[in-house]
């Protein structure tokens, strides 16, 4: 709905809300300090509304501005997103929109595999929720646990997955950057 279209319907609800309320323009009048004359122009749509008049009518009638301007109802806050499984990794997304900072809860089977270094432009962070996760970071071999979190400039060779020693999961939280495409941190041998 446009502005204008938001705007076209304030006055009609206006002038209901007073009806239902059984409140005269002038007895309105008195409890707002509009004018008779302002508030019979803003209901029959020859005023346009404005955040100075609306809120004192919102509060003689003691009800939210939202309700005289017709706000769209807020939206259901729940993210439900499919899980997306990639190399037997599942993650599940925790936010909506693509692009801006992403944020994943990640599980990761039981599973011993050796370690293939990688670098992308951005910023990782991780934080493990149950298991146990090996980092390896440049020169760096660590686990970390339930509990514990690691932050790395994802330019720096890195790897992380189980330690083989049962699943593991994880919030993993990433700028636009990590979105791109995983490059090797060694050539490959011929």
């Amino acid at each position: 709905m446009s502005t204008d279209e938001v705007l076209a319907g304030v006055g009609p609800r206006l002038r209901r809300l007073r009806k239902e309320r059984e409140v005269t323009l002038a007895g309105l009048s008195e409890a707002t300090g509009i004018s008779v004359s302002t508030l019979s122009r803003l209901e029959s749509g020859l005023r346009k509304p404005s955040l100075e008049l609306l809120l004192p009518i919102a509060q003689a009638h003691e009800v939210p501005l939202d309700e005289l301007v017709g706000a769209p109802p807020v939206r259901d806050p729940r993210v439900r997103g499919e899980p997306i499984v990639r190399y037997g990794r599942t993650h599940l997304p925790l936010t909506r929109q693509p692009g801006g900072l992403q944020a994943f809860k990640v599980v990761e089977p039981q599973r011993k595999l050796d370690p293939d270094p990688r670098t992308h432009e951005g910023y990782e962070w991780l934080y493990v929720l149950s298991g146990r996760l090996r980092l390896v970071l440049g020169e760096h071999d660590v686990v970390l646990v339930a509990g514990e979190a690691a932050e790395f400039d994802t330019r720096v060779p890195h790897w992380f997955g189980s330690t083989g020693e049962g699943p593991v999961e994880f919030l993993s939280l990433f700028g636009p950057q990590g979105e791109r495409m995983h490059v090797r941190a060694r050539p490959r041998r011929p």
